[in-house]
């Protein structure tokens, strides 16, 4: 096989030209045959030469026994529960179709429809990469490093485990670089759309003459062989057999640790063999028992970076506070607080349980200052809105959990509303405390958890950043 990634011109192989555009684009992905991004002239050209590999999107299997059902699966998701697929009378084919449910918002799935992977030429990918990175690594952070880059080189997978604002990100750095060099095509995969936002420019920036893809919902059209990949695990059902190293950031976040689909996506987008890393602050117990039964390598960094404690959150009963919001009426306390925030010209962020008692509060927050905006999960203005308040343009965000973690802004402050709600677990409120004092000038801040009553995940929650500050620093308080 002739290889021609380098060359970004089209060339003529098997008698046809293969155009760099359509080639870049599915080399490593899977894609409907029925809604190709480019002529369908020119895909069936390409199908003929034998240039994609050719699957039924949805495989059925006939069990021996009379009384069992056939078995599905869906080889874009690999989801094999027989609740998710739906029978149907398919216009299109003129049969009963199948088409699973699970990933269905990426475009329907039928037991009538193919998959394309690419099956042309491919070739050696780039390894003359620029590292513009003139950071220095803690003593921790420097470990932790070369501990992942050594578990990669050795092709085992690796666990970081790093408190909320350890620098998790920039250890990935070195590693990431080696791999470029080596001509690896490399992935970050992150269960959070907001996290492939705040990471996709921090790469941009350290590694400039790398193409970079950031994949999520409804993301711009990207041109070129991304190299590096930084994408959400949903975008993973389009890859297999893509990338020479896979890295889950935020690996415990709803819903990755819930769906086990999401999670065989991680492995199906991996080249046979290749490593996988995770980081994240707070692993579950799921996790480190695999890395523990698997023999993963395995980084522990209890310190942030710039060697101060995690902030500590404070409890403060805020009674009845869902009968007064649904009223229209904000809280004493917390309108308080709020206050306290703009007069000391501090940004914030208000988490709340649920979208509908946010929604509900706003207007009144609004009354406090007209600049106080809200965003949750389907928001269309959601990154406009963190980059306003990363800017200064507006006061304060009220959240629901979308933000809990992956968001870094300069001095906020944070308050939960509702901190006994079953939404709110012991991670979740550890991750929503580690938004606050990450910065170096701010190495400080207020966390506070406001409750109709005390659970014991708000104390689990607690009682886990006071341990991690004792390891590191002996502090209880």
């Amino acid at each position: 096989m002739k290889y021609i990634l380098k060359n970004s011109q089209a060339k003529r192989y098997k008698g046809i030209i293969v155009e760099p555009e359509i080639r870049d684009f599915f080399i490593g992905k899977i894609w409907s045959r029925e809604n190709p991004p480019f002529p369908r002239t020119k895909m069936e050209q390409y199908i003929k030469k034998n240039f994609f590999k050719i699957t039924p999107a949805i495989s059925i299997k006939h069990s021996s026994s009379i009384f069992a059902n056939k078995k599905y699966v869906c080889n874009r998701c690999h989801n094999d529960n027989r609740h998710e697929f739906v029978e149907f009378d398919c216009a299109r084919c003129g049969k009963i179709c199948v088409y699973c449910r699970h990933c269905i918002n990426m475009g329907r799935m039928c037991s009538c429809t193919d998959l394309l992977s690419w099956n042309g030429p491919v070739g050696k990918l780039n390894r003359r990469h620029i590292f513009d990175w003139s950071g220095t690594f803690t003593e921790l952070q420097r470990q932790a490093s070369e501990e992942l880059l050594e578990s990669l080189n050795r092709q085992r997978n690796h666990l970081v485990h790093a408190v909320c604002g350890a620098g998790k990100t920039e250890i990935l750095f070195p590693a990431v670089f080696h791999c470029l060099r080596k001509g690896c095509r490399v992935c970050i995969a992150t269960p959070r759309t907001d996290v492939v936002l705040e990471l996709f420019p921090r790469f941009q920036k350290v590694f400039p003459n790398t193409i970079i893809h950031a994949y999520y919902g409804d993301a711009p059209k990207q041109t070129g062989f991304a190299q590096l990949v930084i994408a959400t695990t949903h975008q993973l059902y389009r890859f297999e057999k893509a990338f020479d190293v896979v890295i889950v950031d935020e690996a415990d976040a709803f819903p990755y640790t819930f769906d086990l689909s999401l999670q065989k996506a991680v492995w199906k987008a991996r080249k046979e063999g290749a490593p996988v890393a995770l980081v994240t602050a707070t692993p579950s117990v799921g996790i480190l028992s695999k890395v523990k039964k698997e023999n993963w390598g395995y980084s522990f960094i209890p310190k942030r970076y710039h060697g101060h404690p995690l902030p500590v959150p404070r409890f403060e009963p805020l009674w009845f506070y869902e009968r007064q919001m649904m009223k229209g009426r904000i809280p004493k306390k917390l309108a308080q607080w709020t206050k306290k925030r703009l007069e000391r010209g501090e940004p914030f962020f208000i988490f709340f349980p649920t979208i509908q008692l946010m929604q509900k509060a706003a207007p009144s927050f609004q009354h406090i200052h007209p600049g106080i905006v809200s965003v949750h999960a389907n928001d269309p203005e959601r990154k406009e809105k963190v980059m306003q308040l990363r800017k200064e343009e507006v006061p304060g965000l009220l959240t629901t959990t979308i933000l809990e973690r992956g968001v870094t802004i300069k001095n906020v402050q944070v308050a939960v509303v509702g901190a006994e709600s079953k939404i709110f677990t012991s991670s979740a409120l550890v991750q929503i405390s580690g938004r606050v004092g990450r910065n170096a000038e701010f190495p400080d801040g207020e966390i506070v958890f406001f409750h109709h009553g005390i659970s014991a995940e708000m104390d689990a929650a607690r009682n886990e950043i006071l341990r991690l500050n004792r390891e590191a620093f002996g502090v209880t308080e």
